[in-house]
């Protein structure tokens, strides 16, 4: 039989490690990796607790399973040691928290693991984002316009979904011979590459509100947006390839520069100019780059005067600015209306694809991460019910714990300020040697998760927001920040900082 493995005591807390973990402050941590910062939350969590505040009151929040995992682990293990853990280590452990360690307090401890499993849910409220708003919209999947008994997806059967989805898609056009949408898909893919045009479609797909508040008349829009407005880009364009349009005199000037320069550069510049002179109007339309390239580079900059590269005359760099001016604008005009064209048409397949991808989670009765991330923030706004879910919650919750709260994105923050929103306002405050806290740590270094759509500066913001809601109730939330490395030592720390 394997031998249990003995719990060692718990490290003493102390500067602001001790700060970070009383239970009567509120915190905003900055952490960075290695100082302990799981240690410290799971302290706070001890130090509640050992407060009497009630087991149901935490909710303790974290971006990953992984998170929570630890967390809870770390919690249960040292509450479950506490019970049979030899007085002398208990007081010791007690004493590292800074908590009364007396005999009363030690039998006190004994107990908390009792009550922690005998709570409702049986045990602490450790979870990560997703599965809170999992649970609170199994309650009310109706009022948040989902059907009964969803369940949440993920991975390899959230790709095939997908997958599914887009082929749906391109059957549907193909079935109601819906040319112009094909055409629009396959443009969208040969400029984008495959796997770029479907993380787009992704993206449209985790966002069905904001893609369908563009509404219709997206062309016109995407124009707007760009400043074309009702510009007539063709028209533009025509005018200044016209004789009136351009610099005639300048063309010929910078002609008879290059043939006095002689070289092959030379000639090949004065064919270009003399070649796209002859063509008609329309045509010039369609080869501006064929004179533009006499004045500039592949990547659109304009030429060097240095020697050997063009006439050496001191009229030819501005008489040659002034040509790469004028068509530069030209080209670049049309570029614009062609994103334009562009943007909009994509828009146009995104919408479609949100609603196929929709339609293919609610036969299936699955619901994605975002979506319960977005159905949590949309029924706590929901006139009515979501007030009556807020006050619901609001009686249970008394703590919030927010780990990994650089990979917290605005809308996850908009449900912690739901649930919090009564924390610092007259009878919610509940005063009391352990009134209502608000608990956030985060490390803007360790911001990994862009792709899914959190950004570090919602941490930042959301500290702001329950700052000023902390001072309207005569309260401070800390600031605070771990730096000491516990994961290494200080001669490899020197080699890395020089070497960096």
């Amino acid at each position: 039989m394997a031998k249990k493995r003995r719990l060692s005591t718990l490290p003493l807390l102390a500067d602001t490690q001790a700060i970070a973990s009383d239970p009567a402050q509120q915190i905003r941590l900055s952490a960075s990796a290695g100082t302990g910062k799981t240690q410290v939350l799971s302290a706070r969590v001890l130090r509640l607790l050992l407060k009497t505040v009630s087991p149901e009151s935490l909710l303790c929040l974290t971006f990953t399973k992984a998170g929570a995992a630890e967390m809870a682990d770390r919690i249960h293990e040292r509450l479950g040691g506490w019970v049979t853990m030899d007085g002398p280590l208990l007081a010791t452990d007690l004493k590292n928290l800074g908590e009364d360690y007396s005999p009363d307090a030690q039998a006190k401890a004994r107990t908390l693991f009792a009550k922690v499993l005998d709570a409702r849910g049986s045990g602490l409220r450790i979870q990560t984002i997703h599965s809170f708003c999992q649970t609170l919209l199994a309650s009310f999947p109706a009022e948040a316009g989902l059907p009964p008994g969803f369940r949440p997806i993920e991975g390899r059967e959230e790709e095939q979904l997908a997958a599914q989805a887009l082929s749906d898609l391109v059957e549907g056009f193909a079935r109601d011979r819906r040319d112009g949408d094909l055409n629009r898909l396959y443009a969208m893919v040969k400029q984008l590459s495959d796997g770029v045009a479907r993380s787009f479609l992704r993206e449209c797909a985790y966002r069905p509100e904001a893609i369908e508040a563009i509404g219709p008349g997206v062309a016109a829009k995407v124009r707007a947006w760009l400043g074309l407005n009702e510009v007539d880009v063709e028209e533009i364009i025509r005018n200044g390839c016209s004789e009136a349009g351009f610099d005639a005199d300048g063309l010929a000037q910078i002609i008879a520069l290059n043939e006095a320069w002689g070289t092959a550069t030379a000639r090949k510049k004065i064919a270009a100019i003399q070649s796209w002179l002859a063509l008609s109007v329309d045509e010039r339309m369609q080869n501006l780059t064929l004179i533009h390239r006499v004045w500039s580079t592949a990547d659109g900059k304009i030429t060097s005067f240095a020697k050997n590269q063009a006439p050496q005359d001191d009229d030819y760099p501005a008489l040659a600015e002034a040509q790469f001016c004028h068509f530069s604008g030209l080209v670049q005009l049309r570029r614009l209306a062609e994103m334009a064209t562009f943007i909009a048409d994509a828009l146009l397949i995104g919408q479609a694809y949100a609603r196929c991808y929709a339609d293919a989670k609610r036969a299936a009765g699955v619901v994605d991460f975002n979506d319960l991330i977005r159905h949590t923030v949309l029924l706590l706004a929901a006139p009515g019910i979501g007030e009556w879910i807020k006050f619901k919650l609001d009686q249970s919750v008394d703590h919030i714990l927010v780990d990994e709260a650089q990979d917290t994105n605005v809308d996850q923050w908009e449900i912690v300020k739901a649930l919090a929103g009564d924390f610092f306002a007259g009878s919610g405050a509940k005063p009391g040697s352990v009134g209502r806290t608000i608990f956030a740590v985060g490390d803007f270094k360790q911001a990994i998760f862009g792709f899914q759509g959190t950004d570090p500066r919602e941490f930042e913001r959301a500290t702001k927001h329950f700052e000023d809601l902390a001072r309207g109730a005569e309260q401070i939330l800390h600031r605070l920040s771990l730096s000491k490395s516990y994961r290494s030592s200080q001669p490899i720390l020197d080699v890395t900082d020089q070497v960096l």
